[in-house]
């Protein structure tokens, strides 16, 4: 481990306060993760996820210790607490924003909607073009947001409202509410890195000499 990369140092904290945080969150992933391994039926692979599992966790852990996310957060199960809307976001409030700040690096929430289930995910952008961008794990998309490969997904813009829902897993079933999901280690990395006091600009992280 670089001795210089916050991400990944376990001596950066500032506080008790902090340590005990991160412990309780390490433990919370941990926990969830391997209740998710046991399921998978390939050997290769589950060996892979594996030997990648502790890294993740820890990163994942140092994100949300050291994000700003303005949310409660509960440290038991490494999930965030908001309020949820009544109804899912409307994705016909993107405007223009994606033809204006498409930008590489920006976090930005989706409205999935998969067999009479809506939800809000979150991505990042790792690709932009002229007249499209590419979200790193859910693909192409043109500027007003609508996908292009056939993916049952859409940009929304993001505002405090969608990064809240996208941040604390809310979902619904035929546009009713219902209990909100867990999020991923790479989601909750993601969220740990949302640039809250301008939400159009990719977070840059100073690490701490």
């Amino acid at each position: 481990m670089a001795a210089s990369d916050p991400f990944q140092q376990v001596d950066i904290w500032q506080s008790d306060a902090q340590r005990v945080l991160y412990t309780q969150l390490c433990n919370a992933f941990y926990a969830r993760e391997i209740a998710l391994l046991v399921a998978e039926p390939n050997e290769q692979r589950l060996r892979k996820r594996l030997k990648s599992l502790p890294f993740y966790i820890e990163r994942a852990a140092a994100a949300v210790v050291n994000g700003q996310v303005p949310f409660q957060l509960d440290p038991h199960n490494g999930s965030w607490l908001d309020k949820q809307k009544l109804q899912p976001p409307n994705e016909k409030s993107n405007d223009d924003f994606y033809q204006t700040h498409k930008k590489l690096g920006l976090i930005v929430p989706l409205l999935l909607n998969r067999a009479n289930q809506t939800r809000v995910v979150i991505d990042s952008i790792d690709q932009v073009s002229d007249n499209k961008l590419h979200c790193n794990e859910h693909g192409w998309f043109d500027d007003q947001g609508q996908p292009l490969e056939g993916q049952s997904v859409v940009l929304l813009k993001p505002t405090k409202a969608t990064m809240a829902a996208a941040c604390c897993g809310h979902q619904w079933s035929f546009d009713k509410r219902i209990t909100p999901r867990t999020l991923s280690l790479r989601e909750m990395l993601l969220a740990g890195n949302i640039n809250w006091r301008n939400l159009k600009r990719p977070h840059v992280r100073v690490k701490k000499i």
